[in-house]
Order: structure tokens, then sequence, then C-alpha cells
């Protein structure tokens, strides 16, 4: 790791005799400290308030956030969220709310609840759902346990098998793990679809089902998805969809209409939460009737129809099989008030042209790029795309090179290494918030950046030179892991 411009600890700020606080004379009696709680060797450093708030100001502005430049993370939808969704959040009426309060308490929350599980059935086609999951991986984990479910139920022991295919999310191979199926791949053809031959060498009286993202981690609509739904039901298995990629849907295709018979939404990256930094998330579950009586509950449901003298009675309510709670509570509620705000801002229209935006501003970058960098799969795009950052021409670059030196260049690297299908990966998603202004940026930083692969390849290897420290060993810094000073 080689040091750039490195601000100074607040040990070395520090000086003798400086102080940013007194304590007020205490107005108990003291006590003397056990000293078996007394440390001897524990330093403190001696700064002035001044030296605290400036030295911390300087450390949050070396953060790189999406409200500060454009995050082009593929599969990941780092997009702009309005701050409007944020006020309503922090509004008392929600956030001083606890989930065990009396339910007469909870009206208004449990009525956008229901409403918001009903905007999610609308959305994709299905006629149930629930909001408890507290994360994408742990939604689809639930539609996965729902499907292992609906098997028991029918005294299907034979079905456990789940299919992958090898462009779907990382997490999907372990949940089925975790829900007691045995995994098997289905390989992707020359078009970045599912391979229908290699499907169907894999539907038997085994096969429980299989997981599909759609559009998948290519940034690709599977042109035979109709095909791929129909072998798996008429195998006797069942269709999980995993939702992390609907703002590239969202007011064109239901994916109940597709065959789908389960699906998570991930409100944090579709519905205007912003997730960075490992939360906060919400995986909600959407499904048919005939996995409806399996879904994770807790509810929000009608209690008490409405009367004349009354509005209905909102509460919980458990599905009759259900596979049970998969929280304290009934969900990240904070992160369902920010979608729920986000989906009346919008409407059926705003919905429709986030993902017309999402795939415009996607195919845009594609196309300026596709002559300069090599592409996997040169078909119209989704709301992301794969480009493959390896040269015959320039065979000691790698895709770590040209992430690392995005960052000279101010912008935020693309995913890179997945899917793992293409070796040197570098996944991008633009979002529909990003302007043509800052699209073109970015062009101009990538164009830049293969000429250099090609006429100064030492330079790429250094990267980065503008950041605080130069290029760290990722994986060292994983498997060595240093927590203390």
């Amino acid at each position: 790791m080689t040091t750039k411009h490195e601000q100074p600890t607040v040990f070395e700020l520090s000086s003798t005799g400086r102080a940013g606080f007194r304590f007020p004379q205490p107005d108990v009696p003291s006590a003397e400290l056990d000293p078996a709680l007394e440390r001897s060797d524990l330093p403190m450093p001696e700064l002035s308030e001044l030296d605290v708030v400036r030295h911390f100001t300087l450390l949050s502005e070396l953060n790189y956030a999406v409200d500060l430049g454009f995050y082009p993370l593929g599969s990941c939808t780092m997009k702009y969220n309005p701050k409007i969704c944020e006020r309503t959040a922090r509004m008392p009426g929600f956030s001083q709310l606890h989930p065990a309060q009396p339910i007469e308490t909870l009206q208004g929350a449990l009525l956008l609840v229901y409403e918001m599980q009903d905007i999610l059935q609308k959305v994709s086609g299905f006629t149930a759902g629930s909001l408890t999951p507290a994360a994408g991986a742990q939604g689809e984990f639930c539609g996965v346990k729902m499907i292992a479910a609906y098997h028991a139920d029918r005294k299907n022991d034979r079905r456990k098998v789940m299919l992958i295919p090898d462009s779907a999310h990382g997490t999907n191979p372990a949940s089925s793990v975790m829900s007691g199926f045995t995994v098997k791949p289905v390989p992707t053809d020359a078009r970045g679809n599912i391979d229908l031959d290699g499907l169907r060498a894999l539907c038997n009286e085994d096969l429980a089902g299989i997981m599909i993202t759609n559009p998948n981690t290519l940034g690709l609509f599977d042109e035979n998805i109709d095909q791929v739904t129909g072998l798996i039901h008429q195998a006797g298995g069942l269709v999980y969809g995993d939702g992390a990629n609907m703002n590239a849907l969202l007011g064109v295709v239901k994916p109940a209409e597709l065959g789908f018979d389960v699906l998570h939404f991930n409100l944090h990256k579709t519905f205007a939460t912003p997730h960075g930094g490992g939360g906060p998330g919400a995986g909600a579950v959407v499904c048919t009737d005939t996995l409806a009586p399996f879904l994770p509950g807790p509810l929000a449901a009608v209690l008490e129809p409405a009367t004349e003298e009354l509005p209905p009675l909102y509460g919980w309510k458990m599905p009759e099989k259900s596979i049970g709670r998969v929280g304290a509570f009934s969900g990240h509620f904070a992160v369902i008030v920010r979608a729920y705000t986000y989906c009346l801002m919008q409407g059926a229209d705003g919905m429709r042209r986030i993902a017309e935006h999402a795939a415009l501003n996607a195919n845009y970058l594609m196309h300026a790029l596709k002559n300069a960098y090599p592409l996997p799969y040169d078909r119209t795009c989704m709301h992301e795309f794969v480009l493959d950052a390896k040269w015959e021409d320039a065979p000691g670059v790698r895709a770590l090179d040209v992430a690392k030196r995005l960052m000279d260049y101010k912008f935020h690297p693309p995913t890179n290494y997945f899917p793992l299908i293409v070796h040197e990966a570098l996944m991008i998603e633009p979002t529909e918030t990003e302007s043509k202004q800052t699209l073109d940026a970015f062009i101009e930083a990538m164009l830049a950046i293969a000429r250099e692969a090609h006429e100064q390849p030492e330079l790429l290897h250094g990267a980065p030179f503008t950041t605080p420290f130069g290029r760290m060993d990722e994986v060292k810094a994983a498997k060595d892991l240093k927590l203390t000073a």
C-alpha cells in the first residue's frame, strides 16, 4: 500500500495541554475507580475542539457518495434518492412509533404498509405479498423457502434440485442450499440467454424450481423467458424471480405474466432508499395465489371492514401455512415509508419512465464504449451492461487496473469481476437519474483509459495516484484483518 495524501491522525495533531472540553463539578459523591478497570497503556490525544471538528470534517470529505458523483455500480442500482423520501421517513408520526404499540395507535402506519403491499402486487402482477424480509438476500431466501414449503405440503419429497443460471446473482445458490436444495447450474447461450437445451436436460422429477434474474446480470432480457418458465412448469417445478433488477421493468413488464411464481423486490435499489455501507434494506416478496399461504408474516390486513361510522381497522395476520417470521417484528418500516413516498411521487407513468430512462442511459453508454472495450454480448441491453477489459494487444491490463485508474478521473469504479462468466468484467449501470452531461464525462474518462491501456499500461498498473491512499491489496485486507491500532 502506498500512502499518497495522508490525513494526519489525531495523535499526530495532539499537543500537550490542549483541551476541547472540561468536566462539570460532580453533583454526586466521588468514588475510586476499580484498579482492575484501569489501563496505563491507553494514550489519549490532547486536542482543541476546533482541531477535532476540522479533522473529522476533512475526513468526511474524503468519502465518495452518490450525492457527490456518478456511482455506476452494476447490479447495485446506486441511483440518487430524493430527499423528500428521507423527510417523510423522519416525520415524527412514523419515526417515533414502536411496532409493539396497540394497533389502534398504528393505523396510519398499517395503512401505509397495506397500500405498499398492494402497489408492489400491481407493479409485478402478483396477488399477494409480504414486506417483512429485511434485505434482498433475505427476500430471495423467503421465496425459496416458500417453494420448499409448497413441495413439502404436496408430499413431493423427491423435488430437491434448484436450478441456477450461471448469469444469476451470487446469493441465489446460497439461498437454495440454506433451504435444503441441491444446486445445479444452467449455462448461458451465445446471446446471453438461458440455454434451452441445457435446461431441458435438467427438467425431471427431481426438479423443485429455478431461480431467474431477468434482466440477468449481463443486463440482458432473456429472449426465451416464456419457453423457460413453460419448461419448468411442465416438469412440475416453480419459478423464482430475483427482482433486484426491477428498475428495468417497471411499468413495462409484469413478471407474473411471464410465468414467475414468486419474486422479491429490493426496495432499497428500485424504490429510493440509499443502501451504501451495508444497509438498510427491504426485500419484499410477492407471489401467486398458489404460494400465498406460505408467505413470511405478519402481513398488514383489514381486521374489521369499514362501517358508516368507523374506518376499517388494520392489523397483522399470519398466512395459513406461513414459513414463519424472518425478523422480530414486521420489516424495516422506514425503508417502506421511503418506498411508498417514491411510488406516490412517480405514479404509473413515472414508473415506466424510470425503466425507459434506465435502459436509454445504459444503451447510450454501451454504444459509446463498445468499440474501445470488448463487448461479450453485442445486443440491446436493459438497465446495465458488461464490458470485458481484456485486450489481445494489451495483455497485461486487467479490469482492476481500469477500475483503479477511473478513480483518478474522479469517478467511482463500476462493479468488477461479476458476473463470473465474463472473466475481466466491468459491469456498468448508469441508472435513470444521471444526466447526459455526466454520462458524456464518464465516456470521455473510459475512452481515455482505454487509450492508456494500449499506450501506457504501466500507468494503469500503478493507479490510483490522486486518492489519499494508493492501490490497496483488497484480498490481503480481507484475509489479514487488523482491527486495532
